[in-house]
């Protein structure tokens, strides 16, 4: 007798549930490599968020003291409504990458905005409150992750 409490698979005829993690089914984007790892994931945040104008970000390797996480991206911006478009812009290009957050907090204030990808956590925030929580000292001893920025780049001329 088979135990009914153990999920089908998909090869199965059952149909798996989207993570939001991924484009979906047959919905792969071109800019999202099929695997990515925690770091790469990390980096591309970092780089869009950058993008974005987000200030003073750094970028945190979190699990070697974390359950939750692998890494933290912590930035800032000068008001709540830079903090707000930050978030806004930042999510909305993740999404056209294929990255859905599992969950946001935050946005309506725009004094600390998480947005929560699973093994990357992106912590955006009004200088002040970032100042006065200090997330970089509560995480010490968490290494800081040296990536390459990418240079501008310029758009090709349209004649």
């Amino acid at each position: 007798m088979i135990n009914s409490s153990i999920p089908k698979f998909a090869s199965e005829g059952t149909v798996m549930p989207d993570l939001g993690i991924s484009g979906g089914v047959g919905q792969k984007s071109k800019d999202l490599p099929t695997e990515m790892d925690s770091k790469e994931k990390a980096v591309l945040c970092a780089r869009e968020a950058l993008r974005f104008k987000a200030l003073d970000l750094v970028l945190l390797d979190v699990s070697p003291f974390s359950s939750f996480a692998d890494y933290f991206i912590i930035c800032s911006g000068k008001s709540s409504r830079q903090v707000q478009g930050i978030a806004d812009n930042l999510e909305n290009a993740l999404k056209s990458r294929g990255l859905k957050p599992i969950g946001t907090e935050g946005k309506r204030e725009g004094h600390w905005v998480l947005l929560d990808y699973g093994d990357v956590i992106i912590h955006i925030f009004y200088e002040p409150v970032r100042f006065f929580y200090d997330l970089e000292s509560l995480w010490s001893e968490a290494s800081r992750v040296e990536w390459e920025q990418e240079p501008n780049a310029t758009m090709p001329e349209i004649d």
